[in-house]
């Protein structure tokens, strides 16, 4: 039924509109100043359930409402609130200005900020491949090389696990070279964001040489007088969740089961709709252009370059150049630094190749630098309102209320512990967006517990990486899978819920082989554990196969 008087519910919203700037202005008159009112409290949710509050709160209602920009806001509201105990004014302000997660801080951190440029310019590299058809060109060259679906996806899963480096630059130098080849073979944008997202943290957690092995390596406590890097090495044949989604998207690719929400994606997209729910988030007019004698050299080579400079910015960050070892230089990298540095240079190589070899003119390059980062400024809000998000979760002490129940839990229930430790990694993961913040919480916890037992030490980290990887995988708020929906130019909820159900069946097949890992380690204490990795591999191929069939009746 419509409304009999349109006009009521535009002056309400004035009144309302109104209200609001009175609230605002008068905390804004009220505070006695900045440094005062984010002064730490001692809030009564503090390492309590309710610390979890704020995360989960933002995930239901973006899974609900379809829309991630207000569900982030409210659960930064709602973290905020808590944290203040409930005074507007304190609220307020820790949400602007608190050294450990406001808005204002996220922006201003390093970190954060060296990534918004990296997908800046990455954007606009983006752009600049486009306009001058090269991008159109390799996918030409690509059509002669791959004939169907199947093996522009395996392409892509290829791709993927080859740019092993770095998570988030993964997902957008993936997304940017594989979105032309997968749109012409009809792989929906949901079906290609989830292949970016399964191989960025799952690949990345099991390469030696990756920003990731350098995190792990400098999460294990020194005081257990344990090499961190060499026990990075020994859980790679135990990280169960990362080695069966491997498994999972080559099956998923080979026997083409998909189901779930995919399902629906997929169907549509061999019909044409790449998108499904019609919102278009990213600008697609320029994805394709095609311009007489534009060659695949001229895509090919910005790429490369951005591949190579950007492990070296990593390597130079790290000291590398100055003498230290490669496995050292990976270790003290500092990975958004060297991913600015790489692509900096990547986009003046750029410049040089398209403005001096006449693919572009001065003019119209410039131009692709405003075009591109208005082309990112749909995942670039997501990650600022994330930062802030998980900035509230790490103020009401998440960390500490689940280490807590990790201490509670290690007395009695020794062997099913690698399977009790993915679960949690899987839930603070989930609840917090952070893969790293998790498995730094945990280690020690789990180096403290399994300190006289070598094998269930190593199947126990390995199950808290597994799990930190998991609930990345699966949360909205991830940096990664920001970045995924991102490169995919995908609607961010449609990646999200297209992804949940697959992210999930990996994660059950994993936590039962936990349990067979923990059950052999535990009994036998030492290597025989490591069959447990077939059993699970083999399970989720039959997983597949059993929904494959049930597909078909």
């Amino acid at each position: 039924m419509k409304d009999k008087d349109p006009n009521k519910r535009i002056r309400l919203g004035r009144v309302l509109a109104a209200v609001f700037v009175v609230l605002v202005v008068l905390i804004l008159v009220l505070q006695p100043s900045v440094d005062e009112a984010v002064k730490p409290v001692e809030p009564r949710a503090y390492a309590t359930i309710f610390a979890l509050a704020p995360p989960i709160v933002a995930i239901v209602l973006a899974l609900i409402t379809k829309e991630v920009y207000s569900s982030l806001f409210v659960g930064i509201v709602v973290g905020a609130l808590l944290y203040s105990n409930g005074n507007l004014e304190h609220a307020f302000n820790t949400m602007l200005y608190s050294d450990n997660g406001g808005l204002v801080v996220s922006l201003t951190d390093m970190s954060h900020a060296g990534i918004l440029v990296f997908v800046t310019i990455l954007g606009a590299l983006v752009f600049m491949m486009n306009k001058s058809g090269s991008a159109a060109a390799f996918g030409r060259w690509a059509e002669k090389r791959i004939h169907n679906r199947v093996g522009a996806q395996l392409a892509t899963v290829l791709m993927g696990i080859l740019i092993f480096v770095d998570d988030g630059f993964n997902c957008m130098t993936v997304g940017s070279v594989m979105r032309p080849i997968s749109d012409h073979y009809k792989v929906s944008r949901a079906k290609l964001a989830y292949i970016i997202d399964a191989t960025a943290a799952p690949i990345c957690i099991i390469a030696p040489i990756s920003s990731w092995a350098a995190a792990v390596s400098y999460a294990v406590p020194e005081s257990y007088n344990i090499n961190g890097f060499s026990m990075f090495i020994n859980t790679i044949p135990y990280n169960m969740y990362a080695l069966v989604t491997l498994a999972m998207l080559i099956g998923l690719t080979l026997l083409k089961a998909d189901y779930g929400p995919m399902k629906l994606h997929e169907a549509n997209a061999a019909k044409g709709d790449l998108f499904t729910t019609g919102d278009l988030p990213y600008d697609e007019s320029s994805t394709q252009e095609e311009k007489e004698g534009a060659r695949v050299s001229n895509l090919v080579i910005p790429v490369v370059a951005l591949i190579i400079s950007c492990i070296l910015g990593m390597l130079y960050t790290g000291g590398f150049f100055s003498g230290e070892t490669l496995r050292n230089a990976f270790a003290n990298a500092d990975s958004a630094r060297g991913l600015v540095m790489g692509s900096m240079f990547a986009l003046l190589l750029t410049f040089v190749l398209y403005v001096f070899g006449g693919v572009l003119s001065f003019k119209d390059f410039m131009a692709c630098l405003p075009a591109g980062f208005r082309s990112m400024c749909a995942p670039m809000i997501i990650l600022i309102l994330s930062w802030n998000l998980s900035g509230m979760t790490g103020l009401l002490g998440a960390a500490d209320f689940i280490g807590g129940v990790m201490d509670s839990t290690a007395g009695g229930f020794a062997m099913f512990l690698p399977f009790i430790i993915f679960v949690v990694s899987v839930f603070l993961a989930f609840s917090t967006g952070t893969s790293w913040g998790t498995f730094t919480i945990l280690i020690p916890i789990v180096c403290g517990v399994f300190a006289q037992s070598r094998e269930m030490l190593v199947i126990s980290i390995s199950a808290c990486l597994a799990g930190a990887v998991c609930g990345d995988h699966c949360s909205p708020i991830s940096d990664t899978t920001i970045m995924s929906s991102a490169g995919a130019h995908c609607n961010h909820i449609n990646h999200v819920t297209t992804q949940i159900p697959y992210a999930l069946t990996a994660a059950a097949v994993s936590a039962v082989g936990y349990l067979i890992a923990g059950i052999i380690g535990y009994k036998a204490g030492n290597a025989t554990a490591m069959i447990a990795t077939p059993i699970t591999l083999a399970l989720m191929i039959l997983v597949l196969v059993v929904i494959k069939k049930r597909g078909k009746t």
